[in-house]
């Protein structure tokens, strides 16, 4: 099929759509526009497995582990930024770019990590403007470093350690500060930390504690709120901390709240039972902001790349349906070194839209009026009956209208990228 009898077929088929939709009160091109607002920001770390270019050696503790060996990984910053700019002409929409510290670039010198500098990121933000992303944002990497052999960083009881975090700490707010001047759109720099141990504890108060003045430290310099939004990410267990985490949801949910900081809500870092998406409107009650970290986890935090699953479309009904969009910054959170690492970033990203774009599309006023009135039948064969809705063919007229592959069509350019390109990195 020729691309103009595509196109073609594409807005034939969305017009119907629009139709159905109407019909139920949801203006399509309406929702589209919104959709189009909204900004993902893409991992760089899907692209060379959590390694960064602080050695040849790549990750390693902090309980993060990448599985798979699928040739092509990014070994330099140009190649993963080639491998983004990839990524980002397969995604509709305009999005942003989420670094870690260990993806500096010092030209060769070695550059501890709380001596960075917000220079070592130079190319990161001319490449972000020159690419038109929608902003850059950062995270502090307290892990893969001798300072973090023993299993704590911030919470250490070594006043040596604690103290080189904390300047690492500092260092990460400067240089987010700094990425978000120049792109003029605010920085979330968020600090997570591994600190936990693998078996029973016998003094939790202590290192909570200590952590707590830790990020007093860390934090006590005032910069700029319209360049820099800091936030804090809890988890529940991690490889060789499984019986205990110092940065508990609950540790952070109260510091989050105390200090006014965002709180990061990691799907992978909950009880696999536990449900993100009801969280949501809870901590949104008491917290301004939140910042979202998207993933999939299998049995336990393995950062699977996201799927169109029941979990993700409850995530983005509750960021939509509840009108908090504008409240949540949206990140994606996963590593698989399996597959295509471009395609994985295409795949994750767009789901994560698909599913934004299915919440949107449900007529909410109609819902809510039923839940209201009391006709709960009615709720629950609506939103059974929006399940056959043709969204496919508002998804494609999305993609044809931001000039992006609809459909499977992608692939195609992913594959014929590996052939030039990945495949050549021997």
């Amino acid at each position: 099929m020729s691309p103009s009898n595509h196109a073609e077929r594409i807005q034939a088929a969305y017009g119907l759509a629009k139709d159905v939709y109407a019909e139920h009160g949801v203006d399509t091109d309406s929702v589209l526009e919104r959709l189009s607002a909204i900004a993902i920001s893409l991992h760089c770390w899907q692209g060379d497995d959590v390694g960064g270019f602080e050695s040849d050696a790549g990750l390693s503790g902090g309980g993060i582990q990448a599985t798979g060996n699928y040739p092509g990984k990014a070994r330099t910053a140009d190649e993963l930024r080639a491998d983004l700019a990839k990524a980002y002409s397969l995604i509709p929409g305009r999005h942003r770019l989420n670094l870690h510290a260990i993806y500096a670039e010092t030209a060769g010198a070695r550059v501890d990590r709380d001596a960075l500098q917000p220079e070592h990121f130079a190319r990161w933000i001319d490449w972000a403007r020159e690419q038109s992303l929608a902003g850059l944002d950062f995270n502090g990497s307290f892990f893969s470093h001798p300072k973090a052999d023993s299993g704590f960083t911030l919470a250490s009881k070594d006043a040596s350690i604690r103290k080189f975090w904390v300047a690492h700490g500092i260092a990460c707010r400067r240089i987010g500060a700094r990425m978000g001047r120049e792109l003029g759109t605010p920085c979330v720099t968020n600090v997570w930390i591994p600190d936990g141990t693998k078996d029973t504890p016998v003094d939790r108060k202590g290192h909570r504690e200590l952590l707590a003045q830790s990020l007093d430290e860390l934090f006590s310099e005032s910069l700029d709120s319209d360049a820099l939004l800091d936030s804090v990410e809890s988890k529940l267990f991690g490889i060789g901390s499984e019986s205990y985490v110092v940065g508990s949801h609950e540790f952070y949910l109260g510091y989050a709240l105390r200090r006014g900081k965002l709180l990061c809500l990691d799907t992978g870092h909950f009880h696999p039972t536990e449900g993100v998406a009801d969280k949501i409107s809870s901590v949104l009650q008491f917290l301004d902001e939140i910042l979202l970290h998207v993933s999939r986890g299998v049995r336990w935090d393995s950062d699977h790349v996201v799927t169109l699953s029941d979990e993700l479309e409850a995530l983005a009904q509750e960021m939509v349906w509840g009108g908090f969009l504008p409240r949540i910054h949206i990140g994606l959170d996963f590593f698989d070194a399996s597959i295509n690492r471009v395609a994985a970033w295409v795949i994750g990203t767009r789901c994560m839209i698909k599913a934004l774009l299915l919440a949107m599309l449900a007529p909410h006023g109609a819902l809510l009026a039923m839940e209201n009135a009391g006709d709960f039948t009615g709720r629950l064969a609506l939103l059974e009956e929006l399940k056959t809705l043709p969204f496919a063919a508002v998804w494609d007229a999305y993609c044809l209208q931001q000039d992006v592959p609809a459909g499977m069509a992608w692939l195609e350019e992913v594959r014929a990228y590996e052939n030039d390109v990945l495949a050549k990195r021997v």
